[in-house]
């Protein structure tokens, strides 16, 4: 036989296994209906684990490991088929729906906005870049702003989620866990830490410097270069207005130009930050979840199963739509040994069906679920 003959057999039996894995989907749907009528869960482990067993064990020893390969697979795809038939009264679906219909055109220009610091600080820049004209009300902390938002003292808040160069800020993620709110707007901000000391005070008179933990581990190798001791404190701006108050002559801030004319400090040295391009990513929270034109970023935590190639088959299954993945970390589950939650944040138009049917899904075939919001970035 030639080449030729061998590879048109190949097509022989490509065309059957075609129209037989056309057949097993359609038969995979009919279950789905029957499962969604009677309240049954898609997954089905001791029912896939008893007839992979069957399959390897009656096939040639030599082939065992590829059907063991390819089975696995063909149940992961009729789980997704089943998922996108269940996922058509998806809650959440109606609730993302719900959403693009009732949020207003047009991102509001003012509002009561809550940031947490005291004036100068990042968090108002970034605030004042995503609200025309802002009224901003300050609190001692992150809980503190979800907590103005909760007791309905504001609208939103306005809170760092991650730097390009020290990561995420952790804290503000476990708060949007633990309140149920939603991010409906984010931008980045360039941030560039000025060393602000009092007027007439050298470098070589400080020994502690003061400032956010995040600007100290982006300022770490200029801290380090200078052998200060690094003391954190709740916020850049809050550090220069510590300094400012403080009796001491020793001590100094990484804060930013602002502040220094706010609280009357000097610049010793400018632009310390170790990274040139460094870049902050601020939300916009709030406890309702709004939607506004053209919101094309979405923010996401699951869980997947505890097993080998779950995390894999979630990414697989959202390539499969097509949409990009900006976003990827994990984090520990507390009281849940070597368990891991996972935070996504996706690219896609929140308005195609793409997009719908996959939160449906991940909604309906993850351990766990929980959507972030979908929102546009101002940059």
């Amino acid at each position: 036989m030639t080449l030729d003959d061998y590879r048109k057999q190949i097509d022989e039996i490509d065309s059957e296994l075609t129209a037989l894995m056309a057949k097993r989907m359609e038969v995979s749907a009919n279950i789905a209906e029957y499962k969604l009528k009677n309240a049954l869960p898609v997954l089905d482990r001791a029912r896939e684990r008893d007839k992979l067993a069957k399959i390897v064990a009656s096939a040639d020893e030599k082939y065992a490991s590829y059907l063991r390969s390819l089975y696995s697979l063909i149940f992961e795809l009729s789980r997704t088929e089943q998922h996108r038939v269940i996922a058509a009264s998806s809650s959440l679906r109606d609730k993302i729906a719900d959403a693009i219909n009732d949020t207003a055109g047009v991102f509001p220009d003012t509002a009561v906005v809550a940031c947490q610091g005291v004036e100068g600080a990042f968090s108002q820049q970034a605030c004042e870049k995503l609200f025309g004209i802002p009224r901003i009300m300050y609190t001692e902390s992150f809980d503190g702003a979800f907590s103005a938002i909760k007791n309905g003292l504001c609208r939103y808040a306005v809170l760092p989620i991650e730097n390009n160069t020290a990561g995420s800020v952790n804290k503000v993620y476990d708060l949007m866990m633990k309140n149920d709110f939603y991010i409906v707007k984010s931008t980045r901000l360039k941030v560039e830490h000025e060393l602000l000391a009092k007027p007439g005070t050298k470098i070589g008179d400080i020994k502690e410097v003061y400032s956010h933990e995040q600007a100290l581990s982006q300022c770490a190798e200029f801290i380090k270069k200078l052998g200060l001791k690094a003391v954190p404190c709740e916020n850049t701006a809050m550090a220069a207005k510590l300094v400012k108050e403080s009796p001491r002559n020793d001590i100094a801030a990484l804060s930013s130009r602002l502040c220094a004319d706010l609280y009357g400090l000097e610049i010793l040295q400018s632009a310390v930050q170790d990274n040139g391009g460094n870049y902050t990513r601020f939300i916009c929270v709030s406890k309702e979840l709004e939607i506004y034109p053209g919101a094309n970023k979405t923010s996401v935590m699951l869980v997947t199963s505890n097993k080998p190639g779950a995390l894999y088959n979630v990414m697989s299954h959202i390539n499969a739509y097509g949409i990009n993945i900006t976003k990827l970390e994990s984090r520990p589950i507390p009281e849940r040994d070597f368990e891991f939650m996972f935070y996504f944040d996706l690219e896609a138009p929140v308005t195609t069906e793409n997009f719908s049917r996959l939160m449906a899904e991940l909604e309906a075939s993850c351990e766990g679920f929980r959507y972030l919001g979908s929102y546009t970035e101002t940059v």
